[in-house]
Protein backbone atom coordinates (compact mmCIF):
# COMPACT_ATOMS: atom_id res chain seq x y z
CA UNK A 1 0.00 0.00 0.00
CA UNK A 2 1.41 3.38 -0.69
CA UNK A 3 2.31 6.31 1.84
CA UNK A 4 0.51 9.58 0.02
CA UNK A 5 1.09 12.85 1.30
CA UNK A 6 0.90 16.05 0.25
CA UNK A 7 4.04 19.01 0.93
CA UNK A 8 3.39 22.82 0.63
CA UNK A 9 4.21 26.16 2.64
CA UNK A 10 4.33 29.97 2.59
CA UNK A 11 -0.12 30.43 2.54
CA UNK A 12 0.85 33.52 4.31
CA UNK A 13 -2.84 33.38 5.72
CA UNK A 14 -4.73 36.71 6.11
CA UNK A 15 -1.38 38.63 5.03
CA UNK A 16 -2.09 42.17 3.87
CA UNK A 17 -2.06 43.11 0.34
CA UNK A 18 0.99 43.87 -1.01
CA UNK A 19 0.31 45.51 -4.27
CA UNK A 20 -0.02 49.27 -4.65
CA UNK A 21 -1.93 48.49 -8.11
CA UNK A 22 -4.87 46.79 -6.61
CA UNK A 23 -6.90 49.94 -6.80
CA UNK A 24 -10.21 47.86 -7.66
CA UNK A 25 -12.08 47.26 -4.38
CA UNK A 26 -13.88 44.04 -5.90
CA UNK A 27 -10.25 42.61 -6.99
CA UNK A 28 -8.52 43.57 -3.65
CA UNK A 29 -12.01 41.61 -2.20
CA UNK A 30 -11.34 38.37 -4.73
CA UNK A 31 -6.92 38.60 -3.16
CA UNK A 32 -7.83 39.18 0.57
CA UNK A 33 -9.72 35.59 0.80
CA UNK A 34 -7.97 33.38 -1.71
CA UNK A 35 -5.04 32.34 0.70
CA UNK A 36 -8.08 31.04 3.06
CA UNK A 37 -9.52 29.83 -0.37
CA UNK A 38 -6.20 28.06 -1.24
CA UNK A 39 -6.01 26.46 2.29
CA UNK A 40 -9.68 24.97 1.94
CA UNK A 41 -8.45 24.05 -1.19
CA UNK A 42 -5.67 21.73 0.11
CA UNK A 43 -7.52 20.43 2.55
CA UNK A 44 -9.83 19.29 -0.56
CA UNK A 45 -7.01 17.88 -2.40
CA UNK A 46 -5.80 15.71 0.48
CA UNK A 47 -9.60 14.30 0.64
CA UNK A 48 -9.86 13.15 -2.24
CA UNK A 49 -6.39 11.89 -2.83
CA UNK A 50 -6.67 9.82 0.40
CA UNK A 51 -3.41 11.01 1.20
CA UNK A 52 -1.84 9.97 4.73
CA UNK A 53 -0.43 13.04 5.58
CA UNK A 54 0.05 17.36 4.86
CA UNK A 55 3.20 18.92 5.37
CA UNK A 56 3.40 22.64 5.75
CA UNK A 57 6.53 23.93 6.05
CA UNK A 58 6.48 27.69 7.47
CA UNK A 59 4.98 30.81 7.02
CA UNK A 60 1.75 29.17 7.55
CA UNK A 61 0.40 32.55 8.61
CA UNK A 62 1.64 36.04 9.22
CA UNK A 63 2.28 36.18 12.98
CA UNK A 64 1.05 39.18 14.50
CA UNK A 65 -0.44 40.55 11.57
CA UNK A 66 -2.90 37.87 11.25
CA UNK A 67 -6.77 38.86 12.35
CA UNK A 68 -8.48 36.82 15.53
CA UNK A 69 -10.41 35.22 12.93
CA UNK A 70 -7.27 33.34 11.73
CA UNK A 71 -6.58 30.74 14.05
CA UNK A 72 -10.25 29.79 14.10
CA UNK A 73 -10.57 29.28 10.65
CA UNK A 74 -6.73 27.35 10.68
CA UNK A 75 -8.51 25.12 13.53
CA UNK A 76 -11.39 24.66 11.40
CA UNK A 77 -9.66 23.31 8.50
CA UNK A 78 -7.28 21.16 10.24
CA UNK A 79 -9.93 19.25 12.21
CA UNK A 80 -11.30 18.22 8.86
CA UNK A 81 -7.92 16.11 8.25
CA UNK A 82 -8.08 14.73 11.75
CA UNK A 83 -11.52 13.74 11.75
CA UNK A 84 -10.33 11.71 8.16
CA UNK A 85 -7.98 10.54 9.68
CA UNK A 86 -4.82 12.12 8.03
CA UNK A 87 -2.07 13.60 9.83
CA UNK A 88 -0.61 16.73 10.36
CA UNK A 89 2.71 18.44 10.33
CA UNK A 90 3.57 21.89 10.79
CA UNK A 91 6.48 23.71 11.49
CA UNK A 92 7.45 27.76 11.90
CA UNK A 93 9.26 29.97 9.77
CA UNK A 94 10.04 33.65 9.70
CA UNK A 95 6.70 35.24 9.34
CA UNK A 96 5.02 32.74 12.13
CA UNK A 97 7.93 32.26 14.43
CA UNK A 98 7.42 31.14 17.48
CA UNK A 99 8.28 34.63 18.96
CA UNK A 100 5.53 36.06 16.83
CA UNK A 101 2.47 33.37 17.46
CA UNK A 102 0.01 33.77 20.01
CA UNK A 103 -0.95 30.46 21.68
CA UNK A 104 -4.43 30.69 19.98
CA UNK A 105 -4.13 27.83 17.69
CA UNK A 106 -4.80 24.85 19.61
CA UNK A 107 -3.82 21.71 17.34
CA UNK A 108 -6.17 18.64 16.73
CA UNK A 109 -5.72 15.35 17.25
CA UNK A 110 -3.24 13.77 14.71
CA UNK A 111 -1.89 17.83 14.23
CA UNK A 112 1.84 17.98 15.08
CA UNK A 113 4.01 21.17 15.48
CA UNK A 114 6.97 20.85 15.68
CA UNK A 115 9.46 23.22 18.58
CA UNK A 116 12.12 24.83 18.44
CA UNK A 117 13.89 22.05 19.33
CA UNK A 118 14.28 19.24 17.07
CA UNK A 119 11.94 16.68 16.73
CA UNK A 120 10.90 13.45 15.15
CA UNK A 121 7.60 11.98 14.84
CA UNK A 122 7.67 8.12 13.76
CA UNK A 123 4.99 5.81 11.93
CA UNK A 124 3.54 2.96 10.55
CA UNK A 125 1.13 3.50 7.37
CA UNK A 126 0.47 1.30 4.61
CA UNK A 127 3.22 -1.13 5.64
CA UNK A 128 6.03 1.94 5.57
CA UNK A 129 7.93 3.03 8.46
CA UNK A 130 7.76 6.70 8.22
CA UNK A 131 9.74 9.33 10.11
CA UNK A 132 9.30 13.32 10.27
CA UNK A 133 11.99 15.40 11.22
CA UNK A 134 11.75 19.51 11.79
CA UNK A 135 12.15 22.44 13.97
CA UNK A 136 10.48 25.59 14.11
CA UNK A 137 12.24 28.60 13.59
CA UNK A 138 12.54 30.55 17.56
CA UNK A 139 12.69 34.62 16.13
CA UNK A 140 12.20 35.82 12.96
CA UNK A 141 15.41 35.84 11.88
CA UNK A 142 17.74 33.04 11.82
CA UNK A 143 21.36 34.03 10.07
CA UNK A 144 22.74 30.49 10.79
CA UNK A 145 22.19 26.75 9.12
CA UNK A 146 19.71 24.73 11.24
CA UNK A 147 21.29 21.64 9.25
CA UNK A 148 23.38 20.94 12.05
CA UNK A 149 20.51 20.72 14.35
CA UNK A 150 18.26 18.13 12.51
CA UNK A 151 18.78 13.97 13.72
CA UNK A 152 20.52 11.60 11.98
CA UNK A 153 17.99 9.43 9.91
CA UNK A 154 15.94 6.41 11.40
CA UNK A 155 17.00 3.32 9.97
CA UNK A 156 14.93 1.18 7.95
CA UNK A 157 12.33 4.28 7.86
CA UNK A 158 11.46 6.91 4.61
CA UNK A 159 12.50 9.71 5.99
CA UNK A 160 11.28 13.66 5.46
CA UNK A 161 12.61 16.57 6.93
CA UNK A 162 10.89 19.52 6.61
CA UNK A 163 12.93 22.88 6.76
CA UNK A 164 11.94 26.46 6.35
CA UNK A 165 15.46 28.04 4.70
CA UNK A 166 16.39 30.50 2.09
CA UNK A 167 18.99 27.42 0.76
CA UNK A 168 21.73 29.42 -1.29
CA UNK A 169 20.13 32.88 -1.36
CA UNK A 170 17.34 34.00 -3.57
CA UNK A 171 17.12 37.67 -4.72
CA UNK A 172 13.40 38.04 -3.64
CA UNK A 173 14.08 36.49 -0.57
CA UNK A 174 15.90 37.22 2.79
CA UNK A 175 18.52 34.96 3.64
CA UNK A 176 17.09 32.21 6.49
CA UNK A 177 18.82 29.11 7.84
CA UNK A 178 21.06 29.14 4.82
CA UNK A 179 22.10 25.41 3.68
CA UNK A 180 23.36 23.93 0.57
CA UNK A 181 21.70 21.00 -1.89
CA UNK A 182 24.48 18.98 -1.51
CA UNK A 183 24.47 19.65 2.36
CA UNK A 184 21.02 18.32 2.35
CA UNK A 185 21.72 15.31 -0.01
CA UNK A 186 24.55 14.13 2.18
CA UNK A 187 22.45 14.44 5.46
CA UNK A 188 20.62 11.22 4.25
CA UNK A 189 16.83 11.61 4.67
CA UNK A 190 14.70 10.91 1.43
CA UNK A 191 12.94 14.03 0.94
CA UNK A 192 13.68 17.50 1.82
CA UNK A 193 9.87 18.93 2.26
CA UNK A 194 10.94 22.75 2.14
CA UNK A 195 9.68 26.40 2.52
CA UNK A 196 10.42 30.20 2.20
CA UNK A 197 11.25 30.87 -1.45
CA UNK A 198 7.62 31.20 -3.22
CA UNK A 199 9.05 29.90 -6.84
CA UNK A 200 8.69 26.25 -7.16
CA UNK A 201 12.14 23.99 -7.43
CA UNK A 202 12.90 20.09 -7.52
CA UNK A 203 16.19 18.34 -7.03
CA UNK A 204 16.82 14.76 -7.44
CA UNK A 205 19.82 13.19 -5.51
CA UNK A 206 20.02 11.15 -2.88
CA UNK A 207 17.59 13.16 -1.26
CA UNK A 208 14.54 14.46 -3.26
CA UNK A 209 14.71 18.25 -2.21
CA UNK A 210 11.47 20.39 -3.43
CA UNK A 211 10.70 24.08 -2.63
CA UNK A 212 6.92 23.99 -3.36
CA UNK A 213 6.68 27.60 -3.90
CA UNK A 214 3.53 29.56 -2.81
CA UNK A 215 0.19 28.15 -3.49
CA UNK A 216 -1.46 31.10 -3.88
CA UNK A 217 0.45 34.46 -5.14
CA UNK A 218 -0.88 37.51 -3.90
CA UNK A 219 0.28 40.44 -6.10
CA UNK A 220 2.33 40.52 -10.08
CA UNK A 221 5.51 39.74 -8.12
CA UNK A 222 4.72 36.41 -7.56
CA UNK A 223 3.13 36.15 -10.72
CA UNK A 224 2.70 32.91 -13.03
CA UNK A 225 1.10 29.53 -11.98
CA UNK A 226 1.49 28.19 -8.23
CA UNK A 227 1.17 24.18 -6.74
CA UNK A 228 1.95 21.90 -4.04
CA UNK A 229 3.36 18.39 -4.26
CA UNK A 230 1.61 15.32 -4.32
CA UNK A 231 4.14 12.86 -3.42
CA UNK A 232 3.50 9.19 -3.94
CA UNK A 233 5.90 6.18 -2.30
CA UNK A 234 4.85 2.96 -4.19
CA UNK A 235 5.39 -0.45 -1.87
CA UNK A 236 8.81 -1.05 -3.91
CA UNK A 237 9.73 2.36 -2.57
CA UNK A 238 9.67 4.92 -5.46
CA UNK A 239 8.74 7.92 -5.09
CA UNK A 240 6.58 9.62 -7.25
CA UNK A 241 6.08 13.47 -7.23
CA UNK A 242 2.52 15.67 -8.87
CA UNK A 243 1.88 18.69 -9.10
CA UNK A 244 -1.46 20.37 -7.91
CA UNK A 245 -3.18 23.37 -8.36
CA UNK A 246 -5.27 24.79 -5.57
CA UNK A 247 -5.43 28.74 -5.85
CA UNK A 248 -8.61 30.60 -6.91
CA UNK A 249 -6.90 33.56 -8.39
CA UNK A 250 -3.70 34.05 -10.85
CA UNK A 251 -1.06 36.99 -11.52
CA UNK A 252 0.45 37.54 -14.61
CA UNK A 253 2.11 39.21 -17.31
CA UNK A 254 1.35 39.31 -20.74
CA UNK A 255 3.37 40.75 -23.22
CA UNK A 256 2.03 42.97 -26.26
CA UNK A 257 4.07 43.61 -29.04
CA UNK A 258 3.66 46.99 -30.73
CA UNK A 259 6.17 46.27 -33.11
CA UNK A 260 5.09 48.47 -36.83
CA UNK A 261 1.82 49.28 -35.15
CA UNK A 262 1.03 52.82 -37.19
CA UNK A 263 -2.58 54.04 -35.76
CA UNK A 264 -4.29 54.67 -32.24
CA UNK A 265 -6.73 52.00 -33.14
CA UNK A 266 -4.64 49.39 -33.90
CA UNK A 267 -2.60 49.56 -30.60
CA UNK A 268 -5.92 49.27 -28.92
CA UNK A 269 -6.78 46.67 -30.78
CA UNK A 270 -3.39 44.72 -30.73
CA UNK A 271 -3.72 45.35 -26.70
CA UNK A 272 -7.82 44.04 -26.81
CA UNK A 273 -7.21 41.06 -28.56
CA UNK A 274 -4.46 39.64 -26.54
CA UNK A 275 -6.59 40.57 -23.55
CA UNK A 276 -8.94 38.46 -25.05
CA UNK A 277 -6.79 35.38 -26.39
CA UNK A 278 -5.10 35.52 -22.34
CA UNK A 279 -8.44 35.85 -20.65
CA UNK A 280 -10.18 32.76 -22.68
CA UNK A 281 -7.45 30.25 -22.74
CA UNK A 282 -7.66 27.19 -20.11
CA UNK A 283 -6.17 28.23 -16.88
CA UNK A 284 -7.60 25.82 -13.31
CA UNK A 285 -7.63 29.02 -11.46
CA UNK A 286 -11.07 31.11 -11.18
CA UNK A 287 -9.54 34.62 -11.74
CA UNK A 288 -6.73 35.87 -13.31
CA UNK A 289 -5.11 39.18 -13.20
CA UNK A 290 -2.71 40.33 -15.95
CA UNK A 291 -0.78 42.79 -16.10
CA UNK A 292 0.23 43.85 -20.23
CA UNK A 293 3.56 44.97 -20.94
CA UNK A 294 3.73 46.76 -24.24
CA UNK A 295 7.27 46.20 -26.07
CA UNK A 296 8.22 46.69 -29.42
CA UNK A 297 9.22 50.02 -32.03
CA UNK A 298 6.13 52.11 -33.07
CA UNK A 299 6.41 55.44 -34.47
CA UNK A 300 3.37 55.87 -31.99
CA UNK A 301 5.98 55.20 -28.68
CA UNK A 302 5.06 59.21 -27.71
CA UNK A 303 1.44 58.81 -27.52
CA UNK A 304 1.31 55.31 -25.70
CA UNK A 305 3.23 56.92 -23.16
CA UNK A 306 1.73 60.09 -23.27
CA UNK A 307 -1.87 58.12 -23.04
CA UNK A 308 -1.22 55.23 -20.77
CA UNK A 309 -4.27 56.22 -18.90
CA UNK A 310 -6.77 55.66 -21.56
CA UNK A 311 -5.16 52.74 -22.83
CA UNK A 312 -5.63 50.70 -19.55
CA UNK A 313 -9.63 52.30 -19.85
CA UNK A 314 -9.55 50.57 -22.76
CA UNK A 315 -7.63 47.27 -21.21
CA UNK A 316 -10.22 47.29 -18.47
CA UNK A 317 -13.22 48.02 -20.51
CA UNK A 318 -12.25 44.55 -21.93
CA UNK A 319 -11.75 42.69 -19.02
CA UNK A 320 -15.15 43.43 -17.75
CA UNK A 321 -16.40 41.70 -20.95
CA UNK A 322 -14.38 38.52 -20.14
CA UNK A 323 -15.26 36.18 -17.12
CA UNK A 324 -13.41 36.48 -14.15
CA UNK A 325 -10.56 38.52 -16.00
CA UNK A 326 -8.68 41.59 -14.63
CA UNK A 327 -6.29 44.36 -15.30
CA UNK A 328 -3.35 45.42 -12.30
CA UNK A 329 -2.20 47.85 -14.29
CA UNK A 330 -0.50 48.35 -17.73
CA UNK A 331 3.25 48.87 -18.29
CA UNK A 332 5.10 50.53 -21.12
CA UNK A 333 8.24 49.57 -22.52
CA UNK A 334 7.94 50.57 -26.19
CA UNK A 335 10.58 52.46 -28.24
CA UNK A 336 10.83 54.58 -31.53
CA UNK A 337 9.73 58.03 -32.40
CA UNK A 338 13.10 59.44 -31.09
CA UNK A 339 13.39 62.20 -27.98
CA UNK A 340 12.75 65.16 -30.74
CA UNK A 341 9.05 64.32 -29.96
CA UNK A 342 8.86 65.55 -26.83
CA UNK A 343 11.16 69.04 -27.58
CA UNK A 344 12.87 68.98 -24.81
CA UNK A 345 16.54 69.93 -24.70
CA UNK A 346 19.11 66.96 -24.59
CA UNK A 347 20.70 67.50 -21.38
CA UNK A 348 17.66 67.64 -19.58
CA UNK A 349 16.43 64.46 -21.20
CA UNK A 350 19.69 63.28 -20.03
CA UNK A 351 19.23 64.09 -16.62
CA UNK A 352 15.52 62.74 -16.76
CA UNK A 353 16.85 59.43 -18.03
CA UNK A 354 20.39 58.95 -16.53
CA UNK A 355 21.01 60.99 -13.47
CA UNK A 356 17.62 61.26 -11.39
CA UNK A 357 17.71 57.37 -11.02
CA UNK A 358 21.14 56.71 -9.97
CA UNK A 359 21.12 60.31 -7.95
CA UNK A 360 21.77 59.03 -4.17
CA UNK A 361 20.51 61.87 -2.65
CA UNK A 362 17.59 61.71 -4.34
CA UNK A 363 17.61 57.68 -3.32
CA UNK A 364 17.46 58.86 0.03
CA UNK A 365 14.66 61.42 0.17
CA UNK A 366 12.64 58.62 -1.18
CA UNK A 367 13.69 56.33 1.67
CA UNK A 368 13.06 58.65 3.88
CA UNK A 369 9.49 59.77 2.03
CA UNK A 370 8.17 56.37 1.63
CA UNK A 371 9.46 55.17 5.54
CA UNK A 372 7.34 58.27 6.79
CA UNK A 373 4.47 56.82 4.38
CA UNK A 374 4.34 53.14 5.88
CA UNK A 375 5.11 54.50 9.70
CA UNK A 376 1.51 56.58 9.25
CA UNK A 377 -0.22 52.71 7.75
CA UNK A 378 -2.30 50.91 9.88
CA UNK A 379 -0.20 48.29 11.37
CA UNK A 380 -1.62 45.41 9.31
CA UNK A 381 -0.52 46.90 5.58
CA UNK A 382 2.70 48.29 7.04
CA UNK A 383 4.82 45.45 4.68
CA UNK A 384 3.14 46.74 1.82
CA UNK A 385 6.49 48.02 0.65
CA UNK A 386 8.51 45.23 1.83
CA UNK A 387 8.97 44.22 5.80
CA UNK A 388 12.85 45.53 6.23
CA UNK A 389 15.37 48.37 5.25
CA UNK A 390 16.01 46.11 2.14
CA UNK A 391 13.19 45.61 0.84
CA UNK A 392 11.86 49.26 1.36
CA UNK A 393 15.23 50.77 -0.73
CA UNK A 394 14.49 48.26 -3.69
CA UNK A 395 10.75 49.35 -3.48
CA UNK A 396 12.21 52.74 -3.77
CA UNK A 397 14.40 52.19 -6.51
CA UNK A 398 11.92 50.25 -8.27
CA UNK A 399 9.66 52.89 -8.45
CA UNK A 400 11.47 55.52 -9.45
CA UNK A 401 12.84 53.57 -12.76
CA UNK A 402 9.76 53.24 -13.19
CA UNK A 403 8.88 57.26 -13.33
CA UNK A 404 11.73 58.65 -14.97
CA UNK A 405 10.47 56.14 -17.76
CA UNK A 406 6.99 57.83 -18.04
CA UNK A 407 8.35 61.66 -17.05
CA UNK A 408 9.57 62.54 -20.38
CA UNK A 409 6.57 62.05 -22.61
CA UNK A 410 4.69 64.12 -19.43
CA UNK A 411 6.77 67.20 -19.68
CA UNK A 412 5.17 68.36 -23.18
CA UNK A 413 2.50 67.65 -25.37
CA UNK A 414 4.36 68.08 -28.68
CA UNK A 415 4.63 70.10 -30.99
CA UNK A 416 2.46 73.58 -30.42
CA UNK A 417 2.23 73.27 -26.78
Amino acid sequence: MAFRFVHTADLHLDSPLVSLALRDPNLAAEVSVASRTALTRIVDLCLAESVDALLIAGDLWDGSQTSAKTPRFLKQELVRLSEAGIRCFLLRGNHDAASKVSKELEPPELCHVFGTKPGTERFEVGGHSIAVHGVSFAEGAVPESLLPRYPAPLPGAFNIGMMHTSLNGSAAHDVYAPCSIGDLDAHGYDYWALGHIHKRADYNGRSVVVMPGIPQGRDIGEAGEASVTLGILDDAGHLTLHERSVAALRFDRLTVDMTGVEDWAQVVAALTGALRAAGLAARPEDHLVLRPHLTGNTSLAFRIARDLDQLRQEAVACAEGVNCLWIDKLENRTSGGGTAETRLPDDLVAMVTSDLPTDPALMAALYDLARDLVQDLPPDLRDLLGDDEDALRRHCASLLAEGTAQLLPRLTMGEGS
